[in-house]
């Protein structure tokens, strides 16, 4: 939660000793004990881990929070998605996720929660129609502008495991099936991790610099582990804010195409983990 810093009069007050006995330090405002929040985005890219989850094609995302005085809060999100050749239905991604948040230290706060991902009406196209819902457990830890962040997951990696992904091979360019694949039995891929480091600097002026750096690893599917970055700008001007970010990655380019972005088009087959520059603009009310 945030805290309230009061201004010193001190300085003031020596300044006017008369006075000093007729003047009191403004009473501090009290901590709401319910704080209700939403928030708006439509950007030009929906990348999640520096992946593209639209086809490199816009997406429009809302989402509202509650907290307590306490720490506690809860909270939902929610952003269009497209479908790829593995899924049935995935149209849209409802997040759902609570936590507690508390100071350990001076200028340093914790952070633990619950994140579930639901595709609702999407599966895979294999016999046992998998679902893509996740579900994993976070831990963050934040000292001034810097947060340290990491992900595990509950359950399979979002329904990758033999069934799903079992022979699998990557995608070229143009489509061609090639050798780059997994083995008939990977296993499953329950105990992946996302570490994620973000440092945002204040520029002045409501002008924020953004950097980030991330790495997931997926258990049993090595040939998929990547590391992501991302440097970004916002700018809060007549309540809204604008932004603008390279995002990249070093993902390897035929897996991921064939797992997140294997859509013809016309010959082409779009690659979901190249550079980009994605733009956004968002409210918060």
């Amino acid at each position: 939660m945030k805290k309230v810093l009061l201004a010193s009069v001190i300085s003031g007050l020596f300044a006017l000793p008369g006075m000093a006995k007729a003047q009191t330090a403004p009473a501090a405002a009290p901590t709401p004990e319910h704080t209700y929040t939403g928030n708006a985005t439509l950007v030009s890219d929906y990348r999640f881990r520096g992946i593209s989850q639209t086809f490199k094609l816009p997406a429009v995302q809302a989402g509202f929070d509650y907290a307590h005085s306490s720490g506690v809060y809860l909270g939902t999100w929610a952003s269009n998605v497209t479908n790829n050749v593995y899924a049935n239905g995935a149209g849209l991604e409802l997040d759902l996720y609570g936590g507690y948040k508390f100071d350990v230290a001076k200028d340093t706060t914790a952070d633990i929660g619950l994140l579930y991902y639901w595709y609702p009406g999407a599966k895979f196209n294999n016999p046992g129609q998998d679902k893509y819902n996740n579900t994993e457990l976070y831990g963050a830890l934040s000292y001034g502008s810097f947060t340290a962040k990491y992900s595990h997951t509950l359950s399979d990696f979002f329904g990758m495991k033999t069934a799903t992904m079992g022979g699998v091979c990557g995608l070229s360019s143009s489509g061609a099936v090639t050798t780059n694949c997994f083995s008939a039995t990977p296993g499953g891929s329950k105990g992946s991790g996302y570490l994620d480091l973000a440092y945002n600097v204040d520029l002045g002026d409501k002008l924020t610099l953004g950097l980030h750096l991330g790495h997931q690893g997926i258990k049993n599917l090595g040939k998929l582990d990547y590391t992501d970055y991302k440097i970004g700008l916002t700018k809060e001007y007549g309540g809204f804010l604008f932004g603008a970010a390279v995002i990249a990655t070093n993902a390897n380019t035929e897996l991921w195409r064939a797992m997140n972005g294997a859509q013809a088009n016309g010959l082409k087959f779009i690659d979901p983990r190249g550079t980009t520059v994605v733009l956004s603009l968002g409210k918060t009310f």
